[in-house]
């Protein structure tokens, strides 16, 4: 039976030997890429969001993706979650008929798929929105 000092002896020997720095290895990214958004609205129109989720460089279906819009004063307009399209796509709507005007802020984070959970880095994209 190996006593515990031996035990951690080889593990930081194992450690070295492999190069590890102690950082996690992120071996999928997922990130939303807005397409061609528009950053003025006026109160009472809808605000349309589109893009699309580039898993690994490439557009992924199925891919969870949260959006949040936080109005003016700091307070959630808008926190909504689901999947990108069977082609890697997400359409985000918003109805601002009982809006103030002001500077909105927009965020969108795509996820890991659950398979690749542990060795994935997923990220957001943030965008102003003007309501008039």
């Amino acid at each position: 039976m190996m006593t515990k000092t031996i035990r951690l002896l080889l593990l930081a020997a194992l450690i070295a030997a492999t190069g590890f720095t102690g950082q996690a290895f992120a071996t999928h990214i997922s990130q939303p890429v807005l397409i061609d958004p528009q950053t003025q609205y006026a109160i009472g129109e809808t605000v349309v969001l589109r893009g699309r989720v580039d898993y690994n460089e490439q557009p992924a279906p199925d891919v969870l993706l949260n959006f949040k819009l936080t109005r003016p004063d700091g307070s959630a307009a808008a926190d909504q979650s689901y999947p990108s399209d069977q082609n890697g796509l997400f359409e985000f709507k918003f109805d601002t008929r009982n809006e103030k005007a002001g500077s909105y802020q927009f965020t969108v984070t795509s996820h890991c798929l659950e398979i690749h959970r542990y060795a994935c880095t997923y990220k957001n994209q943030t965008l102003s929105i003007q309501l008039k």
